[in-house]
Order: structure tokens, then sequence, then C-alpha cells
């Protein structure tokens, strides 16, 4: 375990895998196929790891898209959850700091929503290594819309509920960090896909809580602000389903 995968929030996920694959949001189809246009290369046969896959949401995208994948967790929990979803793809318990593969033995490196776990010190150097000459480092996240009235207004009562003060990026879209750290080491491509899903409100107040903030405070305080939340929502949507907007922020970089 490294510094980054041991810190309270990162292993605040294991008991709450089940929690997490039933109502976190995958992906679209439009960033699979923005990572084949930018990668110059079908996913179709690619050899490709997935680092920190959770319970493994981006996997099966890859996975049902013809690749070839790995997956790499740190979190016990989470390989548990992973290993029930989707049994028919290997997983090796590691992170991206420490990868345990071959050198250049992978035409794709991905990070769904999880390079910000990572040391980009350490985690770039990883890249590079088990990457082949021409393979593709992707990374991506779901961030929240913030330009959607209703859904800034949440955000915003989630930085005050945890006293946190927004930062550029602060909608979850974790490019800003990686790309300052980056610093020059990586060439990234950045895409950004605009997508939504209809869900229950059930399902939109699960998956909140499924977030690291929410699982390290207590129950008894995530509970108070989920019930809040339910009333007002219920004003927004009075037929009980709740449109989540999302823009997948993607940086791909090709390994020379």
């Amino acid at each position: 375990m490294t510094p980054a995968s041991s810190t309270p929030r990162a292993l605040s996920f294991d008991p709450a895998a089940a929690q997490y694959a039933a109502n976190r949001p995958s992906y679209p189809a439009a960033l699979l196929e923005a990572i084949e246009e930018t990668a110059g290369r079908p996913l179709a046969g690619a050899r490709v790891a997935d680092v920190g896959v959770g319970t493994g949401i981006g996997t099966a995208l890859l996975h049902a898209r013809g690749a070839r994948v790995v997956a790499v967790e740190p979190g016990a929990g989470m390989a548990e959850q992973f290993r029930r979803d989707l049994p028919d793809v290997p997983i090796v318990r590691g992170d991206g700091n420490h990868l345990p593969l071959a050198t250049a033995s992978l035409d794709l490196l991905t990070y769904a929503q999880s390079w910000h776990w990572t040391d980009p010190d350490r985690s770039i150097p990883e890249a590079l290594r088990v990457l082949r000459p021409g393979g593709a480092l992707a990374l991506w996240w779901n961030a929240a819309a913030l330009y959607v009235p209703w859904i800034d207004a949440q955000t915003a009562r989630v930085e005050r509920h945890f006293g946190l003060e927004r930062a550029v990026g602060g909608n979850g879209d974790g490019t800003h960090a990686a790309l300052a750290a980056a610093d020059g080491r990586l060439d990234f491509a950045h895409r950004r896909i605009r997508w939504s899903r209809r869900v229950p409100v059930d399902t939109h107040l699960a998956n909140i809580g499924s977030h690291s903030l929410f699982l390290v405070h207590g129950r008894e305080s995530t509970d108070a602000f989920l019930d809040g939340e339910r009333r007002r929502l219920s004003a927004v949507f009075p037929d009980g389903v709740v449109e989540e907007t999302y823009d997948v922020g993607l940086l791909l970089a090709i390994r020379p």
C-alpha cells in the first residue's frame, strides 16, 4: 500500500463496495470512441490494464469493447465486489505507484476516476515503464455539470457541509491537477464529453453517499444531509426521477 492508497478516504470505499457498484454512474460510449480516436487504435484486441478499478465500472466497458483487460485494485473489499461482478476479467492487487505489470507490456493504461489517488512522481514513471512505445495512458473523470442550476446548488451545499472551498476543478474533474502534476513529462490531449442519466432519487442519494467525503464523515451526519437533499430534490423532481448531468474530462498521452 502506498501513502495515497492508505489514507482513510481511499480505504473508505472498501466497506461501501456494494453501494458503489449499484449506484455510481458509468461512462458514455462516446468516451470509448474518443479514447480510440485519440490513441489511434481500436480497443478490440488491445492489451489494457485498468488501474484503481474499484468495482469495475470502467473495466466492464473496456472488456465489452473487446479489450484484453487486466484490472489492478489496492482495496480488498472493492476487489471482492469486482470478482463478483466481472468473474471473467483477471484482477491483481496493486496501485499506480507500484504496478505489478511487465515492462513494455501494454497498449493502453487506464485510470477511471482514480489517478488522483496516485503520487505522480511515481505513477508517471510506472506508466511509461509498462507501456510499449506508441502505447497510451488515458485518465478520465465524471465531473458534475455545475452549469446546471440544481447541481451547482447541491454542490455548494456539500461544500458548506464539509467546510470546503471550491477550487478549480472542484466539480470532481481531476484533469486540472493531473495536467499540473505532469509538468511537461506527458503530452496530454484533452477531451470533454457531456452526457446524462435519469435515475430514481434513491439512486442519486446513494451515489452521493458513496463518495469518500461522506464515507469518512460518520453515518449520522451523512444521513441528516441526505434527508435534507431528499426534500429539496422532491421539489425539483416531483416525479421522483433525477437527471444527473456530467462532463467526462479525458486526458490521453502517447508514450514516445
